[in-house]
This record gives structure tokens, C-alpha cells and sequence, in this order.
């Protein structure tokens, strides 16, 4: 037995060992191994081991007991769960034995869920679920999980579109509130009655979009006059039917936008509004938002009026037939000459006038789907796009142009669309880049509109030896939406806005709720910048889950592509370099993959200043074209394709002997 000096010491180890401990609250971080670490609210991280990981999730925010550990380090032990924001979740049920589990679809929680027999819903292995925590690991380690319902399995036509929405939370459903909102607007707004309204059905306006469109959301109409012409833009005005304080309203804002998948559209508004009440339809009687402009016969765009209008759309008509008769292929369409050919000699005029005095984003080869039955990929065809479309384009930017001229010079909170050009904490390494390939623009600034558009003006010129627009893209920031008004140096415009779209965006929607209010001799501040930050985040997850469903559809189409024993190779483009490998755009059908280097015998460096991944024997450089062969899709990487180089791909050109420079 220990004496009583023994126990004395020992009690006052362990005394000892408590006083050292620390409690406090913490936020849990998974990776991608078991381990983890708790993020203090101070900012510390402190690792959590494997097997304290297991009492919990990602996120998941708990009371840690922090404790020395070997190696001077120290440790933190899981004690008690305080929230766990983990909702409902997407995922794919697998089988082992007789136990069934689903593998969650996070980022950061890879480990298997128990489903208990009672929580199964019917569901079988193989098929892709919406599901939720049914018993939390804290006590033992041990989670369950519960089935909400069955989205498909593989073979469901469409499940790749299907599952994204799923996974991102999109839904095509509206609630009942929304509905009765739809209704009673439906039954009780009259803005045709409205006596601010001015009738310009007189006027032979023409829609000009795809053959299947239904939610016509503009309308086209040009005069001459002596000094160039009247460009009169129709816009659809869903903003007369849809009260700001109404559950209808909050569920479109919560939209954002309309998502298109291939094969599948989630409407933001209800398709009574969007394809009936409001669509700009041949023959009917609509309200509308009309931006009238002037443009000089310099194709400058100069005074401009908005005004509330009933107009009546002569014709819709497509983008096929309206490039066929622009091309001199079809006179179809002769009945509507006079409104086509001034709009067509109206868009010479802008398009010339841009590409002399601002930034036009260069024509790239594009493609299009065909989808077959089962809602999968049949085929892909590259095509160019129309002359009708560019038509159309160059009348949108003119309106989205007068729309941010009109915000701006009324005081009124945006919604505008920024683009910063060159990024604020790159501004040394584009002084650099600059530098090394185009030294005679280092004078601009790169700040001003005008230094902008000439440099990459001088970044895009043809005689470049490297392809310098390409390699800048890094350098890059993204467009904003701002209450702020302020330059689009993408496009080298001192303003600029969205209005054209309100059927299908609710930027646009925005647009108009403030020109409307401006025009009634209200103040133009419904806009706040919290609420297009939020505007922001919705169109980031529906980009998400689009990118993802094509990805996972063109690596089904690629892997049908292979199937057989001679695997094609593919020629491909080099799109973007990195210190791990490159992206490449396949020539044919402008699928895209990466093509991961770290998994090569040999080591390339990377160089940022060219864009290029050299070795010993290759290089690879943005741009250049390179043969790969498809190796399959990550799924937990929004379906990415994976690509490997062919044999004797990017070898460089063998050197010349001393002889022969000799005799040469």
C-alpha cells in the first residue's frame, strides 16, 4: 500500500496535471484524413486525434479540454456538443454485409453513415439520397443516419441534373403561400389600366431568340432619323404583377436566378408570370419597361429615356431565320424588313463603335449539347455564333448601359456591375508581367479605364509570341454587383448594369423596381449591398450545381466514348497552367479535364511569368495542343475529368550539334 506521502504526491500530480488543462469552446475542422483540429475562438487550432474525431462532425461547435500531450504538444479531447449545424445532405447508399450506410457528399465528412433498418425509406444500395443525422457520435463514436427520400439511382434519366439540385438545395417546387400571393396578383393587377403607361403599340417591335423560348423577356424596334437611329428596347415588366412584401417575392429573391441544365430549367419566376403574363408574345398586349436611345451614326450611344409602355410584339422570331435573312441565305422574313434592317445597319454601327473605343470579348468556337431521350449526352456539334445573336447583344448592352448611366446619375443604390480589373494584391506582379512582355504599357495605369483598354489591347495583339491575354487571366478579379457605381474594365466602361433579363434574373428585377421608382419621383435606395452579397452567394451555388451535372454528364459521354479495347486519344488545348499540371479544352467537342503532372516520373517546373510546366524532355505551355487519353471522373471533385498525356506528348525539339551550327 503507498504511505501517505505517496498518495500526497500523487494527489498533487494529478492536481497538477488538471491545473494544466485548458477548457474552452471550439469549432471543429475536418480533413480529408481522420484527424482534425478545434479553431479556439481566440484563433488557436489545436489538433484533435483520429479517435476523438469520431465524436464528431465538421462544424460541429464543442466545449474541448485541452491537455499537454508528447513532444510538447498539446492535444484536445471532445468533452461536450454545443451545436451541430449539419442539416439534411446528399450522398449514395453502399452495402457492406447486411448493414446499409450512405457516403455523405461533403467536402469534409468521407466517413460512412449507419442507416438503421427502421430509417431506410425503401431505399436500396446504389441509389443517390437526401438524408439526415439521426443520432449524433458524440457519446460513442458511433453516428446514424436516416433516409428523407430517394432522388434515383444511375440509370434514372436525368439523375445528374436531379441529384445537383438536390445536393445545392435548388427546388422547382413554389410554396402554397407563394402561390396564393401569384394568384390574388393575378386576379387583381391591371398595369395595362395604368395611365402612366404610354401606348407604343403602334411601334412593330419583334422578339429575336431561340425557336423554343417561352419567357420572351425583350422585344426590338429601330428607325432611322437623320443623324443615325432610334433604338427602342422592350422589356418585360413582371415587377407590375410581384408586391415586394409578399411571400411571393421573398421566394424569387431567394432564387436569384433561373438555373438551366441540359435538358432541365428551374424557373425563378412562376411560369405563369414568365411564359404567359409577362413573356413578350406575338400579338398580345403587354406592359413593359422600354429604354428609348439614340445612337449616332458613329454608333455612339447617346440620350436615352426609360418609360413605362404598353407594347405589342409584331413577331417572334428566331435567331436561325433572322441570321439566315441577315446573310442574304433566306428572304423569309421580308415582311419585317424595315424593323430588321435598321436594327441590323443600328448594330454595325455600336459593334464598330466598341471594338474602336472599348473591350469586346473575342468570338471563341462554342458547342452544343444534344441530348437524347434519357436525357444523356448524344452528340456534340461546335458551332459559331449568329450574327443574329451578336445583333441582339449589341442592343442589350446599349440598354444595360443607359440603365447604369441612368442609376448613377439619379443617386440611386445600384444594382451595378463592377469589374476591378487587375487585382489589388497583385498589383506588384502585374508591374512585373507587365514588364517582361509589354514594357511600352508600363507608362498606363492600370487603374484608369482608358490604361486598362490599351493595355490589354496590347496583351491581345496577334503578333504576340506568347498568348499574354491568356496568361494575365490570373491577375484577374471577377465582376461584382456593387450599390456603388463604379468602372467595368472587363468591358472598359466607366458604368454598367443588368436590366434586360427580369423573367430570368433577379439582378434585373432590381434594376427595374429602382428605375421604376425613380420614374414615380421616388428615391432610388431599395438596393443594399448586403443584399447583392447575398445575390452573389445564390449565383455562385447555381453555377455550382450546373457545372457540376454537365461535368458528371460529359464524363458518362466520354466513358461511353472509351468503351472497348482501342481507347481514342483526344487532341486537346492547353487552357490553364499550374505548379501541379494543366487544364486542356478538347479540340472536338470542348469537354475540359486536368491533366495531373505530379503523378509523372519525371519533375517540371513551373514558371508563371510564361505559363509553362518544362522537364528535362517536355514543356507545356498555355495554348499549346497536346494528345491525352480520358481516364475517368472524380466525383468528389464536382466530377472533374482526368486526363493523361500520350506517349511522346510535348517533347521538346532535339538539340543542334556544335557541328552542325558549324557548318550552318
Amino acid at each position: 500500500m503507498l504511505n501517505q506521502d505517496s498518495l500526497a504526491q500523487l494527489k498533487g500530480l494529478k492536481t497538477q496535471m488538471e491545473a494544466e488543462k485548458e477548457r474552452a469552446e471550439a469549432v471543429v475542422k475536418g480533413t480529408q484524413a481522420r484527424y482534425g483540429f478545434a479553431i479556439l475562438d481566440d484563433g488557436r487550432e489545436v489538433f484533435i486525434p483520429p479517435d476523438e474525431m469520431l465524436k464528431a462532425f465538421p462544424d460541429d461547435r464543442v466545449r474541448v479540454c485541452i491537455r499537454p500531450a508528447k513532444d510538447n504538444k498539446t492535444i484536445a479531447d471532445i468533452e461536450k456538443l454545443i451545436d451541430s449545424p449539419l442539416g439534411d445532405f446528399t450522398g449514395r447508399c453502399v452495402r457492406k454485409g447486411k448493414a446499409m450506410f450512405v457516403e455523405p457528399d461533403l467536402p469534409q465528412l468521407r466517413r460512412w453513415l449507419f442507416i438503421p433498418p427502421h430509417a431506410r425509406n425503401g431505399v436500396k444500395e446504389g441509389d443517390y439520397v437526401r438524408c439526415a443525422i439521426l443520432r449524433h457520435p458524440i457519446r460513442d463514436g458511433k453516428p446514424q443516419a436516416k433516409i428523407l427520400g430517394v432522388v434515383g439511382n444511375e440509370d434514372s434519366p436525368g439523375i445528374e441534373n436531379l441529384y445537383s439540385m438536390a445536393k445545392y438545395h435548388l427546388s422547382a417546387e413554389w410554396g402554397s403561400s407563394s402561390r396564393k400571393d401569384l394568384e390574388k396578383q393575378l386576379a387583381e393587377c391591371k398595369p395595362l389600366d395604368d395611365e402612366r403607361r404610354r401606348d407604343l403599340t403602334d411601334l412593330e417591335f419583334v422578339s429575336i431568340d431561340a425557336a423554343k423560348t417561352q419567357d420572351i423577356d425583350d422585344a426590338l424596334y429601330a428607325e432611322v432619323v437623320d443623324n443615325g437611329w432610334n433604338l427602342f428596347v422592350a422589356i418585360a415588366d413582371p415587377t407590375s404583377y410581384i408586391d415586394t412584401d409578399s411571400s411571393l417575392y421573398r421566394d424569387i429573391a431567394s432564387r436569384g436566378t433561373s438555373v438551366y441544365f441540359h435538358g432541365d430549367v428551374l424557373p425563378m419566376l412562376p411560369e405563369e408570370l414568365s411564359q404567359d403574363t409577362c413573356a413578350l408574345s406575338e400579338g398580345a398586349d403587354r406592359p413593359a419597361l422600354v429604354c428609348k436611345i439614340h445612337v449616332g451614326d458613329d454608333g455612339e450611344v447617346g440620350e436615352y429615356e426609360f418609360m413605362e409602355a404598353t407594347i405589342r410584339s409584331r413577331a417572334k422570331l428566331s435567331y436561325y431565320n433572322v441570321d439566315r435573312y441577315l446573310t442574304g441565305q433566306d428572304d423569309e422574313l421580308m415582311s419585317h424588313a424595315t424593323p430588321l434592317e435598321a436594327l441590323y445597319q443600328l448594330y454595325r454601327a455600336l459593334r464598330t463603335h466598341r471594338e474602336e473605343n472599348h473591350l469586346v470579348m473575342e468570338d471563341r468556337r462554342e458547342y452544343r449539347w444534344i441530348m437524347g431521350d434519357n436525357k444523356q449526352i448524344d452528340h456534340i456539334e461546335p458551332f459559331e455564333k449568329m450574327l443574329s445573336q451578336k445583333l441582339v447583344e449589341e442592343c442589350m448592352i446599349a440598354t444595360n448601359r443607359c440603365a447604369a448611366r441612368f442609376l448613377a446619375e439619379k443617386g440611386a443604390s445600384g444594382p451595378f456591375v463592377t469589374h476591378p480589373g487587375f487585382r489589388g494584391d497583385r498589383i506588384e506582379e502585374t508591374q512585373k508581367f507587365l514588364e517582361m512582355h509589354v514594357p511600352d504599357t508600363t507608362a498606363l495605369d492600370p487603374k484608369e479605364v482608358t490604361g486598362y483598354r490599351d493595355i490589354m489591347r496590347t496583351l491581345s495583339k496577334p503578333d504576340q509570341s506568347l498568348p499574354l491575354r491568356g496568361m494575365v487571366n490570373r491577375l484577374l478579379t471577377r465582376a461584382q454587383f456593387t450599390a456603388e457605381p463604379g468602372p467595368h474594365m472587363g468591358m472598359a466602361l466607366e458604368h454598367y448594369s443588368n436590366c434586360t433579363s427580369p423573367l430570368r434574373k433577379y439582378a434585373d428585377f432590381l434594376v427595374h423596381l429602382q428605375i421604376k421608382a425613380l420614374l414615380h419621383g421616388e428615391e432610388g435606395n431599395l438596393v443594399e449591398q448586403a443584399t447583392l452579397d447575398k445575390l452573389g452567394e445564390r449565383l455562385t451555388i447555381a453555377r455550382s450545381a450546373t457545372l457540376e451535372a454537365e461535368r458528371w454528364l460529359a464524363g458518362k459521354h466520354l466513358t461511353r466514348q472509351c468503351e472497348g479495347e482501342t481507347k481514342p486519344n483526344f487532341k486537346a488545348q492547353i487552357t490553364h497552367v499550374n505548379s501541379s499540371g494543366f487544364n486542356v479544352r478538347l479540340l472536338d467537342s470542348g469537354l475540359d479535364g486536368f491533366v495531373d503532372l505530379r503523378k509523372d516520373p519525371e519533375k517540371f517546373s513551373y514558371d508563371k511569368w510564361t505559363a509553362s510546366l518544362t522537364s528535362t524532355t517536355r514543356r507545356f505551355a498555355l495554348d499549346h495542343e497536346v494528345e491525352v487519353n480520358f481516364d475517368g471522373v472524380d466525383p468528389a471533385n464536382q466530377y472533374q475529368a482526368s486526363f493523361s498525356l500520350v506517349e511522346g506528348c510535348g517533347l521538346k525539339p532535339p538539340k543542334e550539334s556544335k557541328e552542325k551550327k558549324a557548318e550552318d
